[in-house]
């Protein structure tokens, strides 16, 4: 296993990172936050999908009596700006293993009338009590050690379609998914990395929210371009990564009437499956 991109002289720590500050909420009354979504997540124009399910989920985490994200699933109904919004959370069901909830993001347009932005329903559980036991006919994806994928720093210019978030993140692609990057695509659908935060901070569960969808879309390899925004995303997380990078694998087998859709698998430093996803995504044809 290849040495962390722990490369990074100062490792932040879960709680001082850019990415704990940028998710934080601000409870102003019972399941009701304020927050501030950063510019530093968005990719062109467009705040990034895994970073708003990150910020529901914490808020999530905050109001339900279990800490873990379990499964969460996330409508886009309207695109995302930076700038301030608030989050409504609702508590569906609290068992003795699972609690099950509702949040809403909601921002106001330039009408000042307010629109809500996302809709998630989740359920959270404790990750740390769930039993060792593991059957799965799943492997870790193929990809080459990390000095020989690269990333957008890696390029003569930066690599299309990304902009800020580029800089929040440790992305390697694999070569073998960067045809698209050189005006080649393979057209296969695929594409894989390794993965972290550019501070050096380790993933948790709320992390894994974003991971999911840090990637360049599958579209690009398809030889699509541009915007493909996200319609549905669901995620389960299935155990507290280990530290270091992860590898994140992403593929599309069905492209039909403009949508796709995303599998996306994120395996820790310990060669455990930490994270799952489906999305179904929008794109432009022609």
């Amino acid at each position: 296993m290849p040495e962390a991109a722990s490369a990074a002289a100062t490792r932040a720590t879960i709680g001082d990172s850019e990415f704990d500050r940028d998710t934080a909420v601000t409870p102003r009354a019972p399941g009701v936050y304020d927050l501030v979504l950063s510019a530093g997540w968005t990719i062109i124009n467009a705040v990034n999908g895994g970073y708003l399910l990150a910020v529901l989920g914490r808020a999530l985490g905050d109001a339900l009596p279990h800490p873990d994200p379990f499964t969460i699933s996330a409508h886009y109904l309207t695109a995302s700006r930076p700038g301030p919004a608030v989050v409504r959370t609702e508590t569906v069901r609290t068992g003795r293993t699972l609690s099950t909830g509702q949040a809403s993001l909601f921002q106001y347009d330039d009408e000042g009338d307010e629109v809500e932005r996302i809709r998630v329903l989740a359920s959270y559980g404790d990750l740390g009590t769930l039993p060792d036991d593991v059957r799965t006919s799943a492997k870790p994806p193929a990809i080459p050690p990390l000095d020989q994928c690269f990333g957008p720093e890696d390029g003569p210019a930066p690599v299309e379609g990304s902009s800020a978030i580029a800089d929040r993140l440790m992305l390697k692609l694999d070569p073998a998914t960067l045809g698209w990057a050189l005006g080649q695509p393979s057209g296969r659908g695929e594409m894989r990395a390794w993965f972290g935060l550019a501070d050096g901070r380790d993933a948790d569960p709320i992390s894994l929210l974003l991971a999911v969808d840090a990637l360049p879309p599958t579209a690009f390899e398809l030889g699509l371009k541009g915007w493909v925004p996200t319609v549905e995303l669901t995620a389960h997380v299935r155990c507290r990564p280990a530290p270091g990078p992860l590898r994140v694998s992403i593929t599309t087998r069905n492209l039909a009437g403009g949508f796709l859709e995303e599998d996306a698998e994120v395996w820790d430093s310990a060669d455990r499956l930490v994270a799952q996803s489906r999305q179904l995504a929008r794109v432009r044809l022609g």
